[in-house]
C-alpha cells in the first residue's frame, strides 16, 4: 500500500479551487520534490495529506487513513514542518522538544536526541521567543523528527538556515529512507532539493504532472 494516495483531489480555499484535480502516489521510503510556483498548489497538498484541509471531492489515502472520512487518523504518523514553528514562546527549546515528543507517544528521550541532531544543544534552554529565525527554524524541524515521523512533509524546509543548518537538514532528509521514513519537499530551490530527491512531481495550477527523471549529484552544494 502507498503511503500516500491522492486520486483526482479537489481542495477550497473559500470559493477559490487550490487543488483541481491533484494525483500524487508516493511509495514506502520515498523522497519526492514538489515544485512549481507560487500559489500553484504545493502548500495545500501537504496539508491536505497532513490532514489540515478537508478534501472537497477525489480521494485522499495516507498511512491507511480515509481522508474522506478521518482527516485525524495518520497525524501522530507524521510531521509537518511548515513556515510557522508551532512551538510555545514561553518553553526554552529543550521544553518543547520533550513536549512534541511525549505528544506524540514517544519518551522525552526522543526530544533530547532531536535537540543533538539538529545541533540546538547550546541553545538548549534559551525560550522560544529569544531565539533568532534561523534557530527558530532549525527547532521546527527537530520537533518534526521528535515525533518519529513515519511520513515527513517539508515546506520551503532550507528557508531561513544558514548554510551549516542547510547541511545538516540535507544529511536527515538523506538518511531518512534507510531510517524507514517518506519524505515530501514542496522547494523552490530546485537545484538544492532534486540533489535530495528520488523524483520530481510539478504542481501548476492546482494539478500535478511527473517531471522526466533529472541525473541526481551526489551532494547538494
Amino acid at each position: 500500500m502507498p503511503v500516500a494516495s491522492i486520486r483526482s483531489a479537489v481542495c477550497l480555499l473559500g470559493r477559490f479551487p487550490a487543488l483541481a484535480g491533484a494525483d500524487l502516489e508516493v511509495d514506502d521510503g520515498e523522497i519526492v520534490l514538489l515544485s512549481g510556483p507560487n500559489g500553484a498548489g504545493k502548500s495545500t497538498l501537504l496539508r491536505l495529506i497532513a490532514g489540515l484541509v478537508p478534501l472537497h471531492t477525489g480521494s485522499a489515502t495516507v498511512l491507511g487513513h480515509d481522508l474522506a472520512r478521518d482527516r485525524r487518523g495518520a497525524r501522530r504518523s507524521l510531521s509537518l514542518v511548515g513556515h510557522e514553528t508551532f512551538c510555545y514562546d514561553d518553553l526554552t527549546v529543550s521544553e518543547n522538544l520533550r513536549f512534541a515528543a511525549r505528544s506524540a507517544g514517544r519518551s522525552a528521550s526522543a526530544g533530547d536526541e532531536s535537540l543533538e541532531r539538529l545541533g540546538l544543544a547550546r541553545v538548549a534552554g534559551v525560550q522560544h521567543s529569544r531565539l533568532s529565525a534561523g534557530q527558530k527554524r532549525r527547532l521546527a524541524l527537530a520537533v518534526a523528527f521528535a515525533r518519529g515521523p513515519r511520513l515527513l512533509l517539508l515546506d520551503e524546509p532550507h528557508a531561513g538556515l544558514d548554510a551549516d543548518g542547510r547541511e545538516v537538514l540535507d544529511g536527515i532528509v538523506s538518511a531518512a529512507p534507510a531510517e524507514g521514513r517518506t519524505v515530501l519537499i514542496a522547494s523552490h530551490e530546485l537545484d538544492r532539493a532534486r540533489a535530495l530527491a528520488h523524483r520530481e512531481v510539478a504542481v501548476v495550477a492546482g494539478r500535478t504532472r511527473e517531471v522526466a527523471a533529472v541525473p541526481r549529484r551526489s551532494s547538494a552544494p
